[in-house]
C-alpha cells in the first residue's frame, strides 16, 4: 500500500530477485475509452465475487490484475501513440473510484502503479521529460511498486533513513527498509529514495529505479493485517541494491522542496488514494439501501424498514457525505490535468483532500453498518470487509495530523 505503517515481521526475509516477472505487454488498448468501458459492469462482479476470498486467505488478486492488464488499464496514463489510453488524473480517478466500489484491495494495490505512471504523466504535462522512462516501461508492460515509506520517517519525501551511497560511475547503492510496498508478489519496476550523506553538511535525497531482477532486495513477507489485505504491502529490505544512473531520475537537498516531481508524487498519490475511499463509500451507500429496502421491522408489524425515519435518517446521512466528497476528488484532478496554478496553496489542498474524503469515507461506512446491524459483523460480510478496509485510509500519508498541520502553515507560517 506504500503507506501504511510497518508490520512486524513473522516470517524470515525471503528473496525477491528471482521471480520470475511473466511481463507481456497487452493488446492496444482503446483510446476515448470512458471508465465504464473500460471498467464494464460484469467485469466488476467478477472481481467483487473475487474480493472475499483473498480478504479471508490474505492472497493477492493475481486475476484482476491479469483481467486489468488484458484490457489495458495499466497503461490508463501512458500517451495513445504508445498503445496507453492517454488519460488524464480525472479520468483516472473516475476509474479508481469505480474499481474500489468493487474490489478496494485491487484498487488500492493498483493505484500504486498508477501513481508512478501518472507522475511521470503529469511532469511530460509541464514539459518535464525526467519519468519518461516510467511510461516507456508500462508501455512495454512493467508493473510499478511505490518503495517510498520507511519505518519511523515521518517526514515522508523529505527526508530519508535509508542509505544512498554513490558507486562513483553515477549511480547509487541503496540499503534500508521500505515499509508497506504494494504488489509485492508482481511488481518489476520498484521507485525508491534514499539519503546521501557523502557531504555532511549538504545531505541529499535519490530518487531512482531498481529492476526485480537484481540482486540486493528481499520482500520480508509480513502484511497480516485487519484490512486491505488483497494488497500483499509487504515490507522490502534494500541490502545494496544498484540504481545505475540512468534510471536515476532526481538528486535533491534534504528537506521541503517545490521540485516538480515533489508536487507530481503528492498531487497523484494523494488524489488516486482519495479516490479509492470514495469508491468505498459509494458501495457503503448501496449497500445501506439494499439493507433498508430488502428487511422488514417487527417492531412496525412487519413494514418494510425503509419506512422507520431512523434507518431513512441514516441512509440519508450517508448518502448526503458522499455528495460532499463526490466533486472535491473530481475538482482536484481537473485542476491538476489543467495545469492550474495554486501556487503555494497545493500542499494545503491535496492533503486536505485525502484527509476529507478518507475520514468522511469512515462515516459513511459507519452509518451504512448502523443500517445492517448485526449482519455486518460477520466476516462473510461485505459491509463487514468495508469496515475494515476503510480504516487504512488514516494510515496513508499525510495522515490527519500532518495534514493540519500542513494546512496550519499555509495559513500560519512556520510555527517557529
Amino acid at each position: 500500500m506504500a503507506s501504511l505503517d510497518p508490520v512486524t515481521p513473522t516470517t524470515p526475509p525471503t528473496s525477491t530477485a528471482s521471480v520470475p516477472t511473466e511481463v507481456s505487454p497487452a493488446a492496444a488498448s482503446p483510446t476515448e475509452t470512458s471508465p465504464e468501458e473500460m471498467l464494464p459492469d460484469d467485469l466488476l462482479e467478477r472481481f467483487r465475487a473475487r474480493a472475499a476470498g483473498h480478504d479471508r486467505e490474505g492472497t493477492f488478486p493475481h486475476d484482476d490484475l491479469a483481467e486489468l492488464r488484458e484490457r489495458g488499464y495499466l497503461r490508463a496514463f501512458v500517451p495513445t501513440e504508445q498503445g496507453g489510453a492517454g488519460w488524464g488524473l480525472e479520468r483516472v480517478a473516475a476509474a479508481q473510484s469505480r474499481l474500489a466500489a468493487a474490489a478496494p484491495a485491487t484498487a488500492l494495490a493498483v493505484g500504486m502503479h498508477l501513481v508512478w505512471t501518472g507522475c511521470a504523466a503529469v511532469l511530460a504535462a509541464r514539459g518535464d521529460r525526467s519519468l519518461d522512462l516510467v511510461l516507456d516501461d508500462a508501455a512495454r508492460g512493467e508493473v510499478f511498486a511505490f518503495g517510498v515509506s520507511e519505518p519511523g520517517n515521518d517526514a515522508v519525501l523529505f527526508d530519508s533513513l535509508t542509505r544512498a551511497e554513490p558507486t562513483g560511475d553515477g549511480g547509487w547503492r541503496f540499503t534500508g527498509l521500505k515499509s508497506s510496498t504494494s504488489l509485492s508478489p508482481v511488481w518489476t519496476r520498484l521507485g525508491v529514495f534514499g539519503r546521501d550523506d557523502t557531504d555532511p553538511e549538504a545531505p541529499l535525497l535519490v530518487h531512482g529505479f531498481v529492476h526485480r531482477d537484481q540482486p540486493g532486495h528481499s520482500s520480508l513477507e509480513d502484511w497480516d493485517t485487519i484490512g486491505m489485505r488483497a494488497t500483499q504491502s509487504h515490507s522490502t529490505r534494500l541490502e545494496g541494491v544498484e540504481v545505475p544512473a540512468e534510471r536515476v531520475v532526481r538528486v535533491l537537498p534534504v528537506g521541503p522542496s517545490g521540485d516538480p516531481l515533489v508536487f507530481a508524487i503528492f498531487a497523484v498519490f494523494e488524489t488516486l488514494v482519495a479516490a479509492v475511499y470514495r469508491g468505498v463509500a459509494r458501495r457503503a451507500v448501496e449497500l445501506a439501501v439494499e439493507s433498508a429496502t430488502a428487511g422488514r421491522s417487527h417492531r412496525a408489524g412487519g413494514a418494510p424498514r425503509s419506512h422507520d425515519p431512523l434507518v431513512r435518517w441514516r441512509v440519508a446521512d450517508a448518502a448526503v457525505l458522499l455528495q460532499g466528497i463526490e466533486p472535491q476528488v473530481d475538482a482536484v484532478a481537473r485542476d491538476v490535468d489543467g495545469l492550474v496554478d495554486h501556487g503555494s496553496a497545493w500542499p494545503a489542498i491535496v492533503v486536505g483532500l485525502k484527509t476529507r474524503v478518507t475520514e468522511t469515507a469512515r462515516a459513511v461506512v459507519d452509518q451504512a453498518v448502523a443500517v445492517a446491524g448485526g449482519a455486518s459483523f460477520r466476516s462473510s460480510s461485505e459491509l463487514g470487509r468495508l469496515q475494515r478496509d476503510v480504516l487504512a485510509g488514516r494510515f496513508h500519508p499525510s495522515s490527519t495530523d500532518s495534514a493540519h498541520a500542513t494546512v496550519a502553515t499555509w495559513l500560519l507560517g512556520p510555527d517557529h
